[in-house]
């Protein structure tokens, strides 16, 4: 059986205080492994978005443990977990949330250069990416100047530009009509199982869901197999 990349165990997350508390996740058990594409669906509202969050280190749980590759990020400090999330995670939204200012290789670039590669190295990688998600004429086009479908895209190629070992998206296509959503998703989906590395995918499209290798739902604070 192929290790856990992610673990999360008896995660819970309370917001406010006394008579204002609202509990959103009440003890949550999630085992993804290596390799693994994993559906999470759920009605709107129920604590998705704020799973999503916690297992990509952008959020702090109220109680539980998270493991990534074996190492607890729970115990670790701020610093730590920001390069962990940079050295093992990526990350796509509903909104793509590109750089408006640089064209689509330079912001498939970006995250590799912050991480300390070298221009060469970054732009080969993004080249690379920008051709597997089918932008090869696109790359040196701004934000504004890509379809919705392009730019979710770009977002993809951006998230995986440095190799992580897990992919969080939160309805990633959401914002887009459902003839370019379902091309879009097919897309990552392939790019996914291409590159080998598991991925954590909320969604509230049935149809893509079942595309993925198992579904877990969020309903009252509590995540069940579906």
């Amino acid at each position: 059986m192929n290790k856990p990349v992610l673990e999360l165990q008896k995660i819970k997350r309370v917001y406010g205080r006394g008579d204002t508390k609202l509990s959103v996740l009440r003890g949550i058990d999630l085992t993804i492994s290596a390799g693994e594409i994993v559906a999470l669906v759920g009605p709107s509202g129920s604590g998705k978005s704020t799973l999503l969050h916690i297992a990509g280190l952008l959020d702090t749980p109220t109680a539980g443990h998270i493991f990534v590759m074996g190492r607890e990020a729970t115990k670790m400090n701020d610093y730590e977990r920001t390069l962990l999330r940079r050295d093992t995670m990526g990350f796509v939204y509903q909104s793509h949330l590109l750089l408006p200012d640089f064209s689509a290789l330079e912001n498939v670039m970006m995250p590799q250069l912050i991480a300390g590669k070298s221009e060469i190295e970054a732009k080969r990688r993004a080249i690379e990416l920008l051709e597997r998600v089918g932008l090869s004429k696109r790359m040196t086009h701004r934000s504004g100047q890509l379809s919705g479908g392009e730019q979710q895209r770009v977002a993809i190629a951006r998230a995986l530009a440095n190799r992580p070992a897990l992919l969080f998206a939160d309805e990633p296509t959401g914002n887009l009509d459902p003839d370019t959503a379902t091309k879009v998703f097919e897309g990552l989906i392939a790019l996914v199982r291409e590159t080998g590395l598991s991925a954590l995918i909320a969604t509230h499209n049935p149809e893509l869901a079942a595309q993925m290798d198992r579904r877990v739902s969020v309903q009252n604070g509590l995540l069940t197999e579906v």
